[in-house]
């Protein structure tokens, strides 16, 4: 029993990476870090500010065209089928919806500035800021009664 522990004892300690961090925690330590740098991470906007410097209209034909509707929908609603994520309108800011894009988790390809610009992005995000946010459930009068 005792040269059992010391065996669990040597492995959790060997499973160390450099830094002394266990090897499992080092990337979210990384990505930790990394998020609470990014001059991003504090500076959300709300869902109800106002759309930035895009065109809304070219954004809407961007979003069809360069293939977004597939995944996440037609108004960025999201779909369970696909595994896209609700992304209208947009929670993050500018900056933060740019970065994921460039460089996104999950299943989500990323798109380089030679597949899509960053004006395009700015159109895009400016056409998923126009998209009015759903009512609330306490304001639907068939879901209280």
């Amino acid at each position: 029993m005792e040269n059992s522990l010391k065996n669990r004892a040597f492995i959790l300690s060997s499973a160390r990476n450099k830094f002394g961090v266990p090897r499992f925690l080092f990337p979210v330590a990384v990505a930790a870090v990394l998020f609470l740098m990014s001059p991003a991470s504090g500076a959300q906007q709300s869902p109800t500010g106002t759309a930035p410097a895009g065109n809304v209209q070219n954004g809407k034909k961007n979003f069809t065209a360069d293939g977004c509707y597939e995944c996440h929908g037609l108004q960025g609603q999201g779909a369970t089928q696909t595994g896209g994520a609700r992304i209208g309108p947009p929670m993050l800011s500018l900056e933060s919806f740019m970065s994921y894009v460039r460089h996104p988790a999950n299943q989500m390809p990323p798109y380089t500035s030679k597949a899509i610009s960053d004006q395009d992005l700015t159109d895009i995000y400016a056409y998923l800021k126009s998209i009015p946010l759903p009512p609330k459930g306490k304001d639907i009068p068939l879901l209280n009664k």
